[in-house]
């Protein structure tokens, strides 16, 4: 029986996927539920398993965009197992002289003769026409390595020689064009859209690491040990004062739909990750009630399923508010563009020790620039002024606002 594979819905709104790569080739032997392609939606990368066993012949081609509902391949189900055990058998004795093929070609190894001779006179002399080819590119005869008999320049090292300028020549020039992922496209679109139909202005504050580091040091090994190998990291911190923020200027928790404001009662924070086909924005869900091990746990769980390839469309559907940290990459400050339709995003930088006045002295402290990019259309300078300065509080002062004054009972010890 021939079965008919269509491209399933990978999720809501999706009528459209991309075929990013074919796991197998044409009339390979599949097995039921093995992985045989890579499609990338417009908001993910999934893996496309086989219904059932047989050989299977390709109907689309790496890089095609299929609707879903469209037959991508055929898969023979009536087609018997190869053994495949006396194939690559096969294959290595008809290696075997091949290998041998180099030997005839020993002359090869006289190619070095061609070399300059250090006392050649022929050395870098060019040939009449390479030398006029070199004055009439203005190329100094000293900077082209001849290929001729003794070193001499030749007509074709004269054609192929380019001007130094001033910088090392004979590099590499080369450049490849490859096609967007679909995941990509779509990243590029909304980023673009974000511009251009939102008021964003960007507002920065800076944040006093030390508390945080303090909690972090005397506690981290304990709750690593307590919570089965969850690290206590900087993001449950910014998580947690994020979610207090949202709550003081619940403005910033809203978004525009059509002329109405959509304002939420609880924090779906999306984290930003780097995957391997990208940026992705997974969600944490109910960010305000989870405990610091929680909000640890779950972008640990996020960031391992992004990292290999089996993040959903579910993942990443929703958000009231987003999170991104260009630190880890070395960024000391930036305007990071808001994911619509949310309005508000924050950007977390790396943390650098700077001198700062502390009482009227000056002392260093592990500083970090964080910054809030808002749509201005729906909220206005006090709230997005206000919300980062609530940010910078709750950090600055994580055990009274963050752990109400407990940091073993917050973090569950």
């Amino acid at each position: 029986m021939i079965l008919e594979m269509k491209v399933p819905s990978p999720g809501e709104s999706i009528t459209e996927v991309e075929i990013a790569t074919w796991l197998v080739k044409d009339g390979d032997y599949v097995e039921k539920d093995q992985a045989i392609a890579e499609v990338d939606s417009d908001k993910a990368t999934l893996e496309l398993p086989a219904e059932a066993a047989g050989v299977i012949t390709l109907k689309a081609e790496e890089g095609d965009a299929v609707k879903v509902g469209q037959v991508v391949c055929l898969i023979d189900t009536d087609a018997a197992k190869p053994d495949g055990s006396a194939a690559p058998a096969a294959e290595k004795k008809e290696e075997a002289p091949k290998a041998e093929a180099p030997k005839k070609e020993e002359p090869k190894k006289e190619e070095p003769k061609a070399a300059p001779a250090a006392t050649s006179y022929a050395s870098g002399t060019p040939s009449p026409a390479a030398k006029k080819i070199l004055d009439e590119k203005n190329i100094d005869a000293s900077t082209v390595s001849g290929t001729g008999k003794d070193g001499r320049i030749t007509k074709d090292d004269a054609v192929n020689a380019v001007p130094s300028m001033g910088t090392p020549t004979g590099g590499n020039r080369s450049s490849q064009r490859t096609k967007l992922s679909m995941l990509r496209r779509k990243v590029a679109e909304r980023l673009v859209a974000a511009k251009n139909e939102t008021a964003m202005l960007t507002t920065f504050n800076e944040v006093n690491m030390t508390p945080i580091n303090n909690v972090r040091n005397e506690f981290k090994d304990a709750f690593k040990a307590k919570h089965g190998g969850v690290s206590l990291g900087y993001m449950s911190f910014f998580t947690k004062a994020v979610t207090r923020a949202l709550q003081l200027f619940p403005d910033v928790n809203s978004m525009i739909d059509g002329d109405q404001k959509v304002t939420y009662d609880f924090a779906d924070i999306s984290i930003a990750v780097s995957g391997p086909k990208g940026l992705m924005v997974p969600v944490v869900r109910n960010a305000e009630a989870l405990s610091f091990r929680g909000v640890e746990a779950e972008i640990k769980r996020l960031a391992l399923r992004a990292r290999d390839g089996q993040i959903t469309v579910d993942d990443m559907t929703g958000g009231t508010f987003t999170i991104t940290n260009g630190g880890v990459f070395g960024s000391m400050l930036s305007t990071p563009i808001i994911n619509p339709p949310q309005s508000g995003i924050l950007g977390m930088h790396n943390i650098i020790e700077r001198p700062i006045a502390v009482n009227g002295q000056v002392e260093i402290h592990p500083m970090m620039y964080v910054a809030l990019s808002y749509d201005h259309r729906i909220i206005d300078g006090r709230e997005s002024v206000g919300f980062l300065v609530a940010v910078k509080e709750g950090l600055e002062n994580p055990v009274e606002l963050l752990m109400n004054g407990d940091a073993k009972k917050a973090l569950e010890l």
